[in-house]
């Protein structure tokens, strides 16, 4: 059983030596410069992008309000709207340079604060729900594969698509409906609830279930079906046949050798989605009024806060480049082949 080499193994034996040094060093800063090229368009794009956005900040921050037009001409100073817009640009791309976000316009705190305070409970409910459903992802799309054609496979599979094209906020309000009274549909932890950790964190708990099942339905299915995908690739290999013929049993031979070849390609995507982790789901959490990064997002676009929006569209897009990145490092690490070219 010691002379079975599966595919990667057999890449390792006939591939030539690294280059330790100069190759790992050229493939580490080629990627880290994809990455920072990527973010440097990142911040120009979010800068530009919601400035030609239809709708006025200082209109809107006024809506409701009796102003003149020396008010607000006044107001736009303050915010630094009057000046031209590559004047803005600049401004905005210097402080930046300094690790400044900008001042909240509706808030009237600085980004940073608001961001690192909505932190925390997107943290806590996307990562919860990634974790759950990447293992459930994994272990129904090894079965499936395995069992191919089975009628859990078709069930399973079926399932799968099914949520997968059900869109979000749709999900969410089916949940809700469907159990009315059983779990809360909004917030965080309820106001009258006693200060100390246990009690809070069942409250939280509890405050979790419902938009939990709905991050996990909709993220699940595609971690299943590439996984079903890259197993069935491996399926049909030759150093499976002779593993059985080695005298595996076929669950050894599932778990030992096809498994671990199938991951391969499901490591850069459970890593990009990690990069939504703190990208948060902005549908979910507008849905169950979750107080992270998706619902501040939301309320940041429809009030027309521009520091906040630009802030909050740099610290999500820029979590899934820097994701990016270090699943390219990952696989480089799993797979010789990738050290070898």
């Amino acid at each position: 059983m010691s002379d079975i080499l599966t595919p990667t193994e057999e890449a390792l034996a006939e591939a030539p030596p690294p280059t330790r040094g100069g190759g790992a060093l050229r493939y580490l800063l080629t990627k880290a410069g994809g990455g920072l090229v990527s973010l440097v368009l990142v911040i120009v794009l979010g800068f530009l992008l919601f400035r030609v956005l239809p709708g006025d900040p200082v209109l809107t921050m006024t809506r409701g309000r009796p102003a003149s037009k020396e008010q607000i001409a006044e107001l736009e100073a303050q915010l630094g709207l009057d000046k031209p817009l590559i004047a803005q640009f600049f401004d905005y791309l210097w402080r930046l340079l300094q690790g400044d976000l900008g001042e909240s316009y509706v808030f009237r705190v600085p980004v940073t604060q608001k961001i690192m305070e909505r932190l925390g409970p997107t943290l806590l409910l996307v990562g919860t729900a990634t974790l759950i459903a990447v293992a459930l992802g994994l272990w129904l799309g090894t079965r499936s594969a395995w069992r191919r054609d089975s009628r859990f496979d078709k069930v399973s599979t079926s399932v799968a698509l099914a949520l997968w094209s059900t869109p979000t906020f749709f999900l969410g309000l089916l949940l809700m409906a469907a159990t009315s009274g059983w779990f809360p549909t909004a917030g965080m932890v309820n106001s009258d609830t006693p200060p100390d950790f246990f009690s809070q964190a069942v409250d939280v708990a509890h405050h979790m279930v419902l938009p939990t099942i709905t991050l996990v339905a909709v993220v699940y299915a595609q971690y299943q079906l590439v996984m079903r995908s890259s197993l069935l690739e491996e399926m049909g290999a030759d150093y499976l046949t002779t593993a059985r013929a080695k005298g595996l049993r076929d669950a050894m031979v599932r778990r030992r050798h096809a498994v671990p070849n199938a991951l391969l390609p499901t490591v850069t995507l459970v890593f990009l989605h990690m990069g939504f982790v703190v990208a948060g789901a902005i549908t979910t959490e507008t849905v169950f009024s979750w107080p992270g990064l998706g619902l501040l997002t939301y309320d940041a676009l429809e009030k027309r806060d521009l520091p906040l929006l630009t802030g909050t569209f740099i610290v999500l897009a820029g979590a899934v480049i820097v994701m990016n990145v270090l699943a390219d490092m990952l696989y480089r690490v799993l797979d010789p082949r990738v050290r070898a070219s």
